[in-house]
C-alpha cells in the first residue's frame, strides 16, 4: 500500500532520576553518598532509506516514544541510556509541524540521518552533592523529561523526470516501456492513483529516474479531488515532461495551457522548471504534420525544414549547429532565436523500419524538435516530440534526448 501522509505524536526518552544510596560495607565506618546518576533518555531520529518507498510503516501509529533512561543505582553505577527511536523514511520525505505546517526536518538523499528530539538529560545522583556542610545528603536529581511534538510526514517523490498530463493520455504505459516500472495499465482514467517510479537505462552507463505522477484534473492545484496529493510529487523532479494526447478530445492547445496553468498555480517554481512535451498515440493520429505545426504555431516556434539538410543558422543565431550530432537530419530555428532541431538515430530508423509499416514511418518523418542545448530558453521546451509506446516510435530518441536536458542540470 502506498502511503505518503501519515500524523504522528513523537516523544523523547525521559532521563532517568538520579540514585540517592550511602556506601555499605563491612569495616568501613561513615562510607558516604555513592548514589550514580541517572541515564539520559533516548533521542528520536530520522533516517532516510533508498529501500523504504512509502510511509506504510507508520499507517495507524498514532505515537511513538524513545525509551526512557534507567534511574541511578548504588556503587556510583549509572543507569542505562535509553533506546534511541529511528524512524525509516523514504528520500523525499518532509517532516512538518502538524498545526502550523512549518518545516521542521527535509529528508532527500540516501542516509542522511538527522536528530529530531533530543532525549532528557539523566538526573545527577547524591554523590555529587556532598559537601563540607552535608556529607550525607538524602536527596538527588530526578531525570528531566523529554520533548514531545506533533508532526506531519509527506513523502514527495525524489525523480529526474516527472510525468504531467490528463488521465489516460499514456503516462503508465511509457514508463512500463521504457524502465522496470509495473503500473497497472486500462483504458479509463484514474487507473493510477499512486506515483510510481522506474529506471530508465539509457545505455550501459547512463540512466535516470522517472516518476508516474496519476492524471491531473482541472482546479487540480486548488485542491479539486486529489489533485494537490498529486501535484506534490512533481515538486522534486528536476524537469518535466508534459505528455499531451493526439487522440484526446481536447486539442494539443487547451491541454497544454491547462496543464502549465495547474503547476504554475501550485508552485511558482514549478512554473519555471526545465520541461519537454510529448504527443501521444501518435501511431493513430491523423493529419498529424498538421496539428504539429499548428501546436508549435501556438508556442510561438516558427518551423522551417530543408529535406535531410542540417539548415544554416539564421542570422541572429551562433555557430552551435556546427557541433551538431551526425544522427540530427534536419534542423528548425524559432522565431525568438531558439534552434530546434530533428534528431532521428540512424540505427532507431533502422529497427522502426523492420516493425513498422512505411505508412507509420511516414506520419513520424522530421516531426521531432529539439531546442539548442547551447542557447536554451527555459521558458520554452527542450523538445516537442510525437511517441507511440504501442509500437516503440520515438521511444529511444525521448530517453537520448530526456537525458541530454538532464546532464544540462
Amino acid at each position: 500500500m502506498f502511503i505518503d501522509s501519515v500524523n504522528l505524536t513523537l516523544s523523547s526518552g525521559h532521563g532517568g532520576a538520579g540514585s540517592v544510596s550511602f556506601r555499605r560495607e563491612k569495616h568501613v565506618i561513615l562510607g558516604g553518598p555513592d548514589g550514580g546518576d541517572g541515564g539520559d533518555g533516548g533521542d528520536v531520529y530520522f533516517v532516510a532509506d533508498n529501500n523504504t518507498h512509502t510511509l506504510a510503516a507508520y499507517k495507524g501509529k498514532k505515537a511513538l516514544r524513545a525509551q526512557n533512561g534507567e534511574a541511578g543505582m548504588g556503587r556510583r553505577m549509572h543507569g542505562k541510556r535509553g533506546e534511541h527511536l529511528e524512524l525509516i523514511v523514504p528520500p523525499g520525505t518532509a517532516v512538518l509541524d502538524a498545526e502550523t505546517g512549518e518545516l521542521l526536518c527535509d529528508l532527500t538523499s540516501q542516509g542522511q540521518r538527522e536528530l529530531f528530539l533530543k532525549g532528557g538529560k539523566g538526573g545527577l545522583g547524591n554523590v555529587h552533592f556532598k559537601s563540607s556542610i552535608n556529607q550525607a545528603p538524602e536527596y538527588a536529581q530526578k531525570g528531566l523529561e523529554g520533548e514531545t511534538r506533533e508532526v506531519r510526514l509527506e513523502l514527495k517523490l525524489i525523480a529526474d523526470v516527472g510525468l504531467v498530463g490528463f488521465p489516460n493520455v499514456g503516462k503508465s504505459t511509457l514508463i512500463s516501456t521504457v524502465s522496470n516500472a509495473k503500473p497497472q495499465i486500462a483504458n479509463y482514467e484514474f487507473t493510477t492513483l499512486t506515483p510510481k517510479l522506474g529506471l530508465v537505462e539509457v545505455d550501459e552507463y547512463s540512466g535516470f529516474v522517472m516518476a508516474d505522477i496519476p492524471g491531473i484534473t482541472l482546479g487540480a492545484s486548488e485542491g479539486r479531488g486529489l489533485g494537490v496529493q498529486f501535484l506534490k510529487h512533481v515538486e522534486r523532479t528536476k524537469i518535466l515532461l508534459f505528455m499531451l494526447d493526439l487522440a484526446n478530445y481536447r486539442s494539443l492547445e487547451e491541454q497544454f495551457d491547462a496543464l502549465r496553468a495547474e503547476t504554475a498555480k501550485f508552485s511558482g517554481e514549478l512554473a519555471k522548471r526545465d520541461y519537454a512535451i510529448a504527443l501521444t498515440r501518435a501511431d493513430a493520429a491523423e493529419n498529424l504534420q498538421e496539428k504539429f505545426d499548428a501546436f508549435l504555431a501556438h508556442l510561438g516556434l516558427a518551423a522551417g525544414k530543408n529535406g535531410d539538410e542540417i539548415l544554416k543558422p539564421n542570422a541572429g543565431e551562433t555557430g552551435s549547429n556546427l557541433n551538431a550530432e551526425p544522427s540530427e537530419i534536419s534542423k528548425f530555428s524559432a522565431g525568438n532565436g531558439d534552434a530546434y532541431q530533428s534528431a532521428n538515430n540512424a540505427d532507431q530508423n533502422a529497427n522502426e523500419a523492420e516493425s513498422n509499416s512505411a505508412a507509420q514511418n511516414a506520419k513520424f518523418n522530421g516531426s521531432i524538435y529539439k531546442q539548442d542545448i547551447y542557447e536554451f530558453d527555459s521558458a520554452k521546451p527542450f523538445f516537442v516530440m510525437p511517441i507511440s509506446s504501442a509500437t516503440g516510435q520515438n521511444i529511444n530518441e525521448l530517453k537520448f534526448k530526456l537525458l541530454e536536458l538532464l546532464r544540462r542540470k
